[in-house]
C-alpha cells in the first residue's frame, strides 16, 4: 500500500506542475496548488495508517520534493516546469506547508497513541 502512495505522491507532483502555469483568461490560475493543498496531507495521512513511524507518515513528502525538484528544475528534455515566478514559488510554499503540518499532525497522534498504551496498567483490555 505505501508503494501506490509514493507512486501517487510521485504522479500528483508532475501533475501539478504541468498544471501550475494554467491561466483562466489572462488571469493566472495555479491550480496545481490547488491540488497539492488537497492531495499531499491526504497523502500523508494515509501513510501514517500503513505506518506510524516518522520516516514512513513522512515519505510521500520527499517523493513530492524529490520529483517537484527534479521535473521542475531539470524537466523532460532540459525544460525548467518551475519557472521562477510566483505561482512557482507558491506551489512549493503550499506543498511544503500543506504537507508538513499534516506530518506533524500524524506524528502528534503516534505520539498520543504511545503514551496512551504506555500509562495503561498491563493486562487492561483495549477500548
Amino acid at each position: 500500500m505505501l508503494a501506490v502512495l509514493l507512486v501517487d505522491s510521485a504522479l500528483l507532483a508532475a501533475v501539478e506542475l504541468m498544471f501550475q502555469p494554467s491561466y483562466i483568461g489572462a488571469v493566472p490560475a495555479p491550480i496545481g496548488t490547488v491540488v497539492v493543498a488537497v492531495t499531499l496531507p491526504w497523502l500523508v495521512r494515509r501513510a501514517a495508517e500503513v505506518d506510524t513511524a516518522p520516516a514512513v507518515a513522512g515519505s510521500p513528502i520527499l517523493v513530492w520534493v524529490l520529483v517537484t525538484g527534479v521535473l521542475g528544475l531539470a524537466g523532460p528534455g532540459g525544460d525548467a516546469l518551475l519557472p521562477g515566478t510566483w505561482q512557482s514559488l507558491l506551489l512549493v510554499i503550499a506543498g511544503l506547508a500543506t504537507g508538513l503540518l499534516a506530518w506533524r499532525r500524524a506524528l502528534d497522534l503516534h505520539d498520543t497513541r504511545a503514551a496512551g498504551e504506555r500509562s495503561r496498567p498491563a493486562g487492561s483490555a483495549r477500548g
